[in-house]
């Protein structure tokens, strides 16, 4: 029990033989903030978020409605608070892996994996339903050209399985009509698969080859939501302001729950905290200013949106954007902001097909998975193998699953890891308070348990079905560390084969 919590030494990966290439600087990592941050929650999850979820008749969560700004305004001040903390720790501990590297240095090896495996959640897991919500925002594009996929195409079997059962018609025939394969439907969501598959290309091209194709594609979508905003604020129609509470505190409180989808990527640029120069002073200066400028723009587009649609309709589209500008009479750009969404999806599937392998990478450089697929490219330096693993697996998953309970996962997997980075901070500012700080929590003792309590009040507002989903994957988790990672770790034992040494 003792060795299931030694912690890992902060500089004990600088003379690691396998060292990724530092290659990014301040505005790349601003870059990959913006890119992560902005995309499927604020063009897929939105429409949730304002109008709520229902489930065969079932009220499972009530949505915020126009004080859907006021759900962004209450997860910018919380991830604030854990962007504060991420900030200190990332400059301290430059290293890949991000709340896994963070965990293993101040609270041990088990919470270590526990948050390694927890991120799986955020990035792979997440990332199927990013690759839904591009795959919605292209079949409506297709559809607006005049161009039509066999719907056995563009929905994968546990979308359809999932609407079928909650007395969907529409997917109920799909479900008898589709090409079978014995027994079984022919249901894939192709589009899904192909994007995964394309930025997974992109990725095993270099960090910095990837970091470029991901600052086009954040300039792509600034400049889409400005046109949305732009075009959208001379049709607002006040009325649809009215009630602007219409399901009072704990609207905005499940919509911050919901659409806190749309925050969780800032954290993934601490995932190149490996690969970036001077990371002292760029990595706060990256997760600090993109969290602050996504914030500005996801209040703007809160308030444009439910004023343009009534918000009690805005969760009947996969592409709430793009409705809402049609129901406002601006058909041509409805379809501009629909391929601005793809493009913008697209960086968040970059970004965070970029963080999962890094973190991954992490774990088995440390023994905790097998150290073979730790490999590195050898002229690249990029950690190749994981990226062509963790791009099939979420590829395959994309094609077949629906996006609700990937949603769902995802949230409550990062807010977890949120809330040990806040509580790490504080362990951190304990058992080692004359380390160098490049970047210091402001108020720390006020700030990191106000960030550690926020994500625990946002977890509360998920339903019971994510929180009993979050408790499986956990105990599956453990007991593959149990069988594999705490017998091959390599802090537990030294080269002889004896146990290490506690580090202090």
């Amino acid at each position: 029990m003792r060795g299931l919590f030694r912690r890992k030494p902060l500089d004990s990966d600088e003379n690691s033989p396998k060292q990724l290439n530092r290659s990014l600087g301040a505005l790349d990592l601003i870059g990959l903030a913006i890119g992560a941050v902005i995309g499927a929650g604020i063009f897929g999850a939105v429409g949730t978020a304002a109008a709520g979820e229902v489930s065969g008749g079932e009220v499972i969560r009530v949505g915020a409605g126009p004080a859907l700004v006021f759900s962004f305004l209450l997860l910018g001040v919380a991830c604030a608070f854990c962007a504060l903390c991420y900030a200190e720790l990332a400059a301290m501990i430059p290293t890949a892996g991000s709340a896994y590297a963070y965990a293993y240095a101040t609270l041990g090896e088990i919470v270590a994996w526990i948050i390694g495996w927890d991120l799986i959640l955020e990035y792979a897991v997440g990332n199927i339903a990013v690759a839904i919500s591009w795959a919605n925002y292209m079949n409506s594009l297709f559809e607006q050209l005049g161009l039509h996929l066999p719907p056995w195409l563009t929905h994968g079997y546990g979308d359809v399985v999932q609407q079928a059962e909650a007395g969907n018609s529409q997917m109920q025939a799909l479900l008898s009509e589709a090409p079978r394969i014995g027994p079984f439907p022919l249901l894939v969501n192709l589009p899904a698969f192909l994007i995964v598959a394309a930025i997974t290309g992109i990725l095993l091209l270099g960090a910095k080859e990837s970091a470029t194709v991901n600052n086009i594609m954040v300039l792509i979508k600034l400049l889409a939501l400005g046109l949305f905003i732009v075009m959208g604020v001379p049709h607002i129609r006040p009325e649809y302001y009215v009630p602007f509470f219409p399901n009072g505190w704990k609207g905005i409180w499940q919509g911050a729950a919901i659409v806190f989808f749309a925050y969780i990527g800032f954290d993934a640029i601490s995932t190149a905290a490996e690969e970036t120069k001077n990371p002292q002073r760029n990595l706060p200066i990256g997760i600090l200013g993109g969290l602050g400028i996504c914030t500005l723009i996801y209040v703007a587009t809160g308030l444009v949106l439910t004023g343009l649609a009534p918000w009690n309709q805005l969760n009947q589209h996969g592409d709430p954007l793009a409705f809402a500008l049609e129901h406002a009479g601006l058909p041509v750009a409805s379809g501009l902001v629909s391929a601005g969404a793809v493009i913008s999806t697209a960086a968040v599937l970059l970004v965070f097909q970029y963080g999962q392998p890094r973190i991954l990478f992490a774990m088995a450089r440390d023994g905790l998975l097998p150290e073979r697929i730790a490999r590195l490219h050898p002229k690249r330096r990029i950690p190749s193998t994981l990226i062509t693993i963790t791009g099939a697996f979420v590829g395959i998953a994309a094609s077949l699953a629906d996006d609700d309970a990937t949603y769902d996962l995802t949230n409550i997997g990062t807010l977890f890891a949120f809330f040990i980075v806040c509580i790490g901070v504080l362990i951190l500012r304990v058992i080692e308070p004359l380390r160098p700080r490049p970047f210091r929590v402001p108020a720390v003792w006020l700030f990191a348990p106000a960030g550690a309590l926020s994500c625990l009040f946002i977890m509360a507002g998920l339903p019971a079905a994510a929180w009993r989903r979050f408790g499986l994957w956990l105990l599956v988790g453990l007991i593959i560390y149990f069988a594999y990672g705490m017998r091959h770790s390599k802090l537990r034992f030294s080269s002889n084969g004896s146990p290490c040494a506690p580090t202090s």
